[in-house]
């Protein structure tokens, strides 16, 4: 995509993932501009229509035409959130970017505040949700759960229940645009880079329109890719699991032949071999799995196909 010459970069670009939101668009497009013009009229909206299968592009071609500050990527497929993310910042031009998602349950009032800590020089300024309205409790709990777990399983420091609502100076960006991994996991990226960071707190809305673009087996993936992008421990822990049912079995085998020739009673009981050999190969087959998810990051690295296909842009 042609990037902008020096003298035209804004000085905000905003970067929206849209995936069926058709009906959220156009509130999303007045509540995002009323917000950003009390910071800046030199702003773009870069949206990024991740495979929508509803009115959504067409929504966006809409705002194009009215609105010369608006621009829009069209993949050619549903490629996930953080994919649409990576584009947006791929293509985007501000000296400071903000990632909110086209849902409209990041309200777009905060940007302000984060872009009032990015100028107190703060780098990266994330929201950080005081509550999150609208959610089952199943949600909100594994959620918590998956942040904990995270943060002690990593040796960065990711912070806790946080998203990717956030604002980042243009050089986070372009030190992203040199990482190339296939499995994005960006809050982890931007946590892994360092630099002044900091928080502002906010209530998380409850959506409006549509259903959630990230069911259960998505979150799991999406969990998946942040335990094996910033943490080899479950890889340690199939080790330390190895070693354990081996010493268990070899102390079960001395106890056997203990009682065999020293007690002279035999160990039998088909009910106990067939628990333990159904234990060793639930291990065995957690432990295959664990390290084929590490292998899978590697074959995707290997093959390094495009990380996503645009069909239609208005930034070329």
């Amino acid at each position: 995509m042609k990037e902008k010459s020096m003298k035209d970069k804004p000085a905000l670009s905003i970067i929206i993932p849209v995936y069926n939101e058709e009906a959220t668009i156009p509130e999303m497009y007045r509540r995002l501009n009323l917000a950003v013009s009390t910071i800046t009229e030199d702003y773009e909206f870069v949206f990024v229509n991740d495979g929508s299968r509803d009115g959504s592009l067409v929504q966006l071609i809409r705002l194009t035409e009215m609105d010369k500050r608006v621009f829009y990527i069209n993949f050619s497929r549903n490629f996930g959130h953080q994919i649409a993310v990576t584009a947006g910042l791929d293509a985007c031009n501000g000296d400071a970017v903000v990632i909110i998602d086209g849902d409209l349950q990041d309200p777009p009032e905060v940007i302000p505040e984060l872009y009032k800590k990015y100028k107190e020089g703060f780098e990266v300024v994330y929201g950080k949700r005081s509550d999150r309205a609208g959610e089952s409790i199943f949600k909100k709990m594994t959620a918590k759960w998956f942040y904990r777990i995270l943060k002690n399983l990593t040796s960065i420091d990711i912070p806790l229940d946080t998203g990717d609502f956030r604002l980042v100076d243009r050089k986070i960006v372009d030190y992203l645009k040199q990482m190339p991994e296939q499995n994005k996991f960006l809050r982890g990226q931007i946590a892994w880079l360092g630099f002044n960071q900091t928080d502002v707190m906010f209530s998380r809305d409850k959506r409006q329109h549509g259903e959630t673009g990230y069911p259960f087996s998505k979150m799991l993936k999406f969990a998946l890719d942040g335990i094996t992008s910033f943490s080899d421990k479950p890889l340690s822990l199939v080790t330390k699991l190895g070693f354990t049912i081996s010493l268990i079995s070899f102390l079960i085998i001395l106890y056997a032949t203990y009682a065999h020739f020293v007690l002279d009673r035999t160990i039998t009981g088909w009910t106990s071999l067939i628990i333990s050999s159904m234990f060793i190969g639930g291990v065995q087959l957690i432990s295959i799995g664990i390290i084929g998810e590490y292998i899978s990051r590697m074959n995707k690295n290997t093959i390094n196909r495009p990380l996503y296909i645009v069909e239609s842009s208005n930034m070329e």
